[in-house]
This record gives C-alpha cells, sequence and structure tokens, in this order.
C-alpha cells in the first residue's frame, strides 16, 4: 500500500496542541519536523556526539501525518482542517497549511531511520536497532526498538512521563498490563525492570507484530507477555482474555478521550492498592482525565508535565 503523507505548517509552540487535535481525530501516525535544539536531559545527556546538528530554529514546525490510499481522505481532511479552524480561535497556530505529497510504504518504514537516533531517558539507553551501541553506553541499561509501521519510538513526552512512573512504582514480579502497546516499548522497559509479565491490547495487528519483534531484539521470550487486538473498552471477551484483579500496574500511554471512554473497564483489571499510570493526556484535558478516574473511585497519587503534556497516576483503593 502507497501512503499520502500530510504536512501542516505550524509553530513549535502550537505544534503540540496540533498533533493532539490529530490524535483526538484518531490519527495517531504523527511524525513532528523542526529545528529546535532538543533538551540534553532527553536527547543524548552529556554526550554531546549525540546532539543532532540543526539549522537555525526560526519557530516553524511542520506536523505530518500518514493516510492510506484507500482511506477516505476528503472525509478525513475536513476533520483536520476544522479542528486547526477551532484552534485557530484560541491560539496562534502560524499558516496552518497542509501540503500532500505521495510516500511508498517501504520509505514510510525507512523513514524512522532518518529521525529515529539513540538517546537517554535518564539512565536508560533507547536505540534503534540499526544503530551500533557507543563505546561509552557499554553495559548500561537499553532497550532496542525498531518501530516498523507501530507508534512508539520513546522519544515523545507521554511515553517518557509513563517510563519515569514505571521506574518509581515498578517492583520485581509485578504483573503489568500495557494498554495501547503500540511497539511495545513500555511492556518491554517494565521487563527489564524487573516486571514478572506483561499483558498488552492496542487496536492496531501491526502493533502486536511490532512489539513481538521487538521482544525478538531484546532478547525476550514471548512467553513474557501476551498481547491481543482490540478495545478494552466494550470488547467483553478482550476484557476476559485480560482477566480481572491481576495487575499491579496498568499504563495506558493513549489519547485523554480514550482513557476516560475506557476508564470504567479499567480499575476492574487492578489488583486492589494497584496503580494506574496514565499519559498521552494534553494538559487542556488533564481535569477531565482527573475527574473521570476520581469518579470512578480512584486516589490521584500524582500528576507531572513535560512540555504541554501530562500523566496522572492512579491507585485503586
Amino acid at each position: 500500500m502507497n501512503w499520502i503523507k500530510y504536512s501542516i505548517k505550524t509553530t513549535t509552540e502550537a505544534e503540540d496542541f496540533v498533533s493532539a487535535s490529530l490524535y483526538e481525530l484518531g490519527i495517531t501516525s504523527v511524525e513532528i519536523e523542526n529545528n529546535v535544539m532538543p533538551n540534553t536531559e532527553k536527547e543524548g545527556g552529556v554526550y554531546e556526539e549525540l546532539q543532532p546538528t540543526l539549522p537555525e530554529d526560526q519557530g516553524i514546525s511542520y506536523v505530518s501525518f500518514y493516510l492510506g490510499e484507500e482511506e477516505d481522505q476528503e472525509s478525513t481532511l475536513l476533520l483536520v482542517k476544522s479542528a486547526l479552524a477551532d484552534l485557530k480561535d484560541t491560539m496562534d497556530i502560524g499558516e496552518g497549511t497542509i501540503d500532500s505529497s505521495l510516500t511508498k510504504q517501504e520509505d514510510w518504514i525507512n523513514n524512522w531511520k532518518e529521525f529515529f537516533k539513540s538517546f537517554y531517558i535518564d539512565d536508560i539507553l533507547i536505540k534503534p536497532t540499526w544503530e551500533e551501541i557507543a563505546k561509552e553506553d557499554q553495559g548500561k541499561i537499553f532497550v532496542e526498538i525498531d518501530p516498523g509501521l507501530s507508534f512508539g519510538t520513546g522519544k515523545h513526552e507521554t511515553t517518557q512521563l509513563c517510563i519515569r512512573q514505571l521506574k518509581k512504582y515498578l517492583r520485581d514480579g509485578d504483573r503489568v498490563l500495557d494498554l495501547g502497546c503500540g511497539s511495545g516499548i513500555l511492556s518491554i522497559i517494565a521487563l527489564k525492570m524487573g516486571a514478572g509479565h506483561v499483558v498488552g491490547t492496542d487496536i492496531d495487528e501491526d502493533c502486536i507484530s511490532s512489539t513481538y519483534d521487538n521482544f525478538a531484539v531484546n532478547h525476550i521470550d514471548r512467553s513474557c507477555g501476551d498481547f491481543y487486538v482490540g478495545n478494552l473498552t466494550d470488547d467483553k471477551d478482550l476484557q476476559d482474555k485480560v482477566g480481572y484483579e491481576k495487575y499491579d500496574i496498568v499504563v495506558a500511554n493513549i489519547l485523554a478521550d480514550i482513557i476516560i471512554g475506557m476508564s470504567a473497564a479499567i480499575p476492574p483489571t487492578l489488583k486492589k492498592g494497584g496503580l494506574l499510570v496514565t499519559s498521552g493526556i494534553i494538559d487542556f484535558k488533564e481535569n477531565e482525565v482527573k475527574e473521570a478516574l476520581e469518579a470512578l473511585g480512584l486516589t490521584i497519587l500524582e500528576i507531572n508535565y513535560q512540555g504541554e503534556w501530562v500523566n496522572i497516576t492512579a491507585r485503586k483503593n
């Protein structure tokens, strides 16, 4: 299949809000291109050689998304244009123009290699499978990822927020449920931190195969995780497969509205005292998610921020 790449010209200040608007429309294959020098705490730390050389930042960002040729391009574009118009009423998003180009599937997959470089999240090295480990990184905790057709390299703020919460709360032998597993990065990191078993779900079948591929490159046996296609919100068969009161931690790095819609199905999966770690929440959706979780009787333990993105961690009483 070939893909149509649509690029929205916006500002670096508005890029996260534009991305969030796309996510709210169910468009999750989003790519951001800008000339902002990344925060050294997130991209390579003290290792200067991991820092990219970028042209001068002019405050311009391109937020791109992909649609398959067989998809309804016209209807989706109308929704995107409407969402951009709504944003323009509340903030400066720059030009907000949309350009398109044709991308072959093999090129779409390989495009990741241009933008995905090794980087650190605190003391954890995230590296693409096609890069060698540098001498100074030998012996450190690392995760190898090949996103393939799925979403999730670990670079996004929402993923980093979840990883830091897993580092803080996960204990040896914990059972973890990964909702919206993507490339499997959170499941893999949980296992490398000592989780006893992981279960994951995603609505995209490509994510399941990508996750098992990433298990293999990280030398993790398939028996350490079970992954299913489906939506936990209203799929009783999936709910039964996932199980009830089994998990010490449920991590949900998905959209705010999906977290809200799925929220009633999450507490039954948690053990008493178990934790829900959420992200994928743009800041203006924070209160909605918080209120939905509290309405289910969950106790909010922490709310953390990175850029315009929010993590909410809650406990089942």
